[in-house]
């Protein structure tokens, strides 16, 4: 039992280190306003991927650790790191509950893969695109000090991004996990 906890927090620790090259080394950076930034990145399909393979806490931790990691090394998004913490462990519990609740593993009939991912993907990020901008509108106006006017405009370009990053994502989760679960899942230490 320790060898296999062990085992999922070397995982979740190796999926932390994906999730954050995927945003550092991965994304389009859209300046808006008053010193802040978006971006257009793929790296919430590798949080809904962690959750898929480890399942919705680990996996949900590994986007939460390593796009924090992210957002803290990168002075444009050092200030965002506590409400990507929150938001992306969301994601991949909201994922990964919905993918263990339609029974998402290595014995799901191939045909069943795509509409049971897609589901799980679209649970986890349509969450994303709901509440990114609006828990960092508040973060930003409440916690941050910015102006209301500012942190309005910040939101809406920040909506627009993620719900293009959500579309992007649910097909770059989708297909990632069809190359690999054959290969990673019957590795994978069970629960």
């Amino acid at each position: 039992m320790a060898n296999a906890r062990t085992k999922k927090i070397v995982l979740t620790a190796m999926f932390a280190v994906v999730c954050y090259a995927a945003f550092a080394y991965g994304k389009i950076t859209i300046p808006v306003t008053a010193g802040t930034s978006t971006a257009i990145h793929i790296a919430n399909a590798m949080v809904v991927l962690s959750a898929w393979f480890l399942g919705p806490v680990y996996g949900g931790l590994a986007g939460a650790i390593g796009l924090s990691i992210a957002d803290v090394l990168d002075p444009r998004y050092i200030a965002s790191a506590p409400k990507t913490f929150l938001l992306k462990f969301m994601i991949g519990l909201i994922a990964g509950v919905v993918a263990k609740h339609f029974h998402l593993t290595e014995k799901t009939e191939k045909k069943e893969i795509v509409p049971i991912a897609t589901t799980a993907a679209i649970a986890g990020l349509g969450f994303n695109v709901i509440a990114d901008p609006i828990v960092g509108y508040f973060y930003r106006n409440y916690l941050l000090g910015i102006p209301q006017e500012a942190a309005k405009i910040i939101a809406t370009w920040v909506a627009g991004s993620t719900a293009i990053n959500a579309v992007a994502c649910v097909f770059v989760s989708v297909i990632l996990y069809l190359a690999l679960y054959k290969t990673f899942l019957p590795r994978l230490p069970k629960d």
